[in-house]
């Protein structure tokens, strides 16, 4: 692959100056976003997007990984064919200290209640 290929196959994600507690919080909101972040954050490795089994529609999986890129809570790079995932930690914990972890932990307590 050409460097001009893979310039077109980069993905937008903020800088951390551009990631914004409103927009965290809306991607960590809901349940299937929630998910794949309590997923990632539990692997700590790059996923494929195919790794996830989510009970959505491929066009509706997509659309909560691109939520979850444009927040910057996670990153995704292309890896030949596969686009890979990864919980943006370090920059959120920099920016937001302890949020990730309260969220991950509320999130594993409450699954932890349901029957």
């Amino acid at each position: 692959m050409t460097e001009r290929q893979q310039d077109s196959r980069a993905l937008a994600h903020p800088d951390a100056d551009g990631i914004r507690l409103e927009g965290v919080l809306h991607a960590l909101s809901d349940p299937v976003r929630l998910n794949i972040v309590r997923t990632l954050a539990a692997d700590g490795a790059e996923m494929a997007c195919s790794a996830f089994a989510l009970p959505v529609s491929k066009s509706t999986t997509t659309h909560h990984f691109r939520v979850l890129r444009e927040s910057g809570v996670i990153r995704q790079v292309y890896r030949g064919t596969a686009k890979l995932n990864l919980v943006r930690r370090t920059e959120l914990d920099a920016l937001f200290p302890g949020l990730l972890d309260a969220v991950l932990a509320a999130a594993e307590a409450e699954a932890g209640r349901r029957p």
